[in-house]
C-alpha cells in the first residue's frame, strides 16, 4: 500500500468547478489490500490494525487478487459516528477483538481505489478510479462492513452534506479534482472544509501567567450547576492574552476543579500545568464538530474575543 494522499484546509464549503466532494468521516483513515489470499488493514502511518478489526479483514477477502483500497474506518453508535469506540477497538486483540466486533461493529467507507486485480490505478484520474471503484462494488456486490463513500459534483449535495455535521458527528466534506491523478503522501491537492461554530465558555483555568494566559481552559456548568471541563483554546496571541488576563483573577480554595488535572491534549498522557481562576469570565470561541465520548472538544477552540457582559449561566448547558 502506498502513503495515502493528504488534504489541506480551505474556508468555502463548495466544490470548485471540474472538482468531486466525498463526505469527510470522524474515523481513521486505512488502507485495505488483498494479494495472494492474505489481508493488510493498515493506518495512514503503517500500522497494522487488521488483529483489532477481524470482521473488516474477513469480509474484505471478497477484494479481487492484488487489489487495494484507501477509505475510512468508522463506528457508529445511535446514528451517530463514535469516535470514542473506534479508538477504543483499535486495543483490542483475539477474543477481545471478536466481542467488540459484535457489541460495536466497524465499517471500512472506501474511497479510492489504488490497485485493481494487479492493475496500479493510481496513475488513473480521479473520475477514472472513482468509476472503477464503483463498479467494484457493484460486480462483487460488497456490503457491509463495507461501504462505498458518496460522492457528487452537485454544491446542492454538498451543503446538504454539512448539515449532517450536528447530528451524525461528519467532519465536512473532501474536494477532488476530477481530473487529479492519486500523488501518495503529498498534501495539498485535494482540500477538505471542516464547519466551525461559535459559542460561548467560562475561563476555569489558564496555562502561562494569569495576567497574560498562552491558553484558556474552558468549562460549562451542567443541569446541576456544576462547571465540567470541555475543552482548551490555541495558543493566544499576547495582546489577547493581556486583554483576558484583564478580567482573570486568581482562584481561591473551592474552585471546582481544585485537585483536577488536564490534558495536554486529546488523547495525550500528558499534563498541563495549568493555574485555576475563578470561574467567572465567559469568551467566545470558535469550534469544529469533533466531541469524544463525554462531549469535549477534540481540537482546540479558537479564541474570539472576552465576553464580560455575558455570566456563566448564559452560555450552553454541558454537554
Amino acid at each position: 500500500m502506498p502513503e495515502p494522499m493528504l488534504t489541506v484546509a480551505v474556508e468555502s464549503p463548495d466544490p470548485p468547478a471540474g472538482w468531486a466532494a466525498e463526505p469527510k468521516w470522524d474515523g481513521f483513515r486505512a488502507g485495505l489490500s488483498a494479494a495472494g489470499g492474505q489481508v493488510v488493514l493498515r493506518s495512514r502511518n503503517g500500522t497494522q490494525m487488521g488483529p483489532a478489526f477481524p470482521e473488516v479483514v474477513a469480509a474484505a477477502a471478497q477484494l479481487p487478487d492484488a487489489s487495494a483500497l484507501d477509505g475510512e474506518l468508522i463506528v457508529w453508535e445511535q446514528g451517530r459516528l463514535a469516535f470514542t469506540r473506534l479508538q477504543d477497538r483499535l486495543r483490542r486483540r483475539g477474543a477481545g477483538a471478536e466481542r467488540a466486533a459484535r457489541e460495536w461493529p466497524a465499517h471500512f467507507v472506501a474511497f479510492d481505489v489504488l490497485r485493481l486485480a494487479g492493475t496500479d490505478t493510481t496513475g488513473w484520474p480521479y473520475r477514472r478510479r472513482r468509476i472503477a471503484l464503483e463498479d467494484l462494488f457493484a460486480d462483487q456486490r460488497l456490503q457491509a462492513p463495507r461501504a462505498l463513500c458518496p460522492s457528487t459534483t452537485d454544491p446542492a449535495t454538498t451543503r446538504e452534506w454539512l448539515t449532517w455535521t450536528t447530528p451524525t458527528a461528519l467532519k465536512g466534506v473532501v474536494f477532488k479534482p476530477l481530473d487529479s491523478t492519486y500523488r501518495p503522501g503529498v498534501r495539498g491537492v485535494w482540500k477538505k472544509y471542516k464547519p466551525r461554530e461559535t459559542t460561548e465558555a467560562v475561563v476555569g483555568a489558564v496555562t502561562g501567567p494569569v495576567a497574560a494566559p498562552r491558553t484558556l481552559l474552558l468549562g460549562r456548568l451542567d443541569a446541576a450547576g456544576r462547571l465540567q471541563y470541555t475543552g482548551r483554546t490555541t495558543a493566544l496571541a499576547r495582546p489577547a492574552g493581556e486583554a483576558v488576563g484583564a478580567h482573570l483573577v486568581p482562584s481561591g480554595s473551592g474552585h471546582p476543579w481544585r485537585g483536577w488535572s488536564f490534558s495536554a491534549g486529546w488523547g495525550s498522557q500528558r499534563t498541563l500545568e495549568a493555574a485555576l481562576v475563578e470561574p467567572e469570565l465567559v469568551v467566545e470561541v470558535g469550534v469544529d464538530v469533533a466531541r469524544d465520548g463525554a462531549g469535549r472538544w477534540r481540537h482546540a477552540a479558537r479564541f474570539h474575543r472576552a465576553r464580560p457582559d455575558l455570566a456563566a449561566g448564559d452560555t450552553p448547558r454541558w454537554p
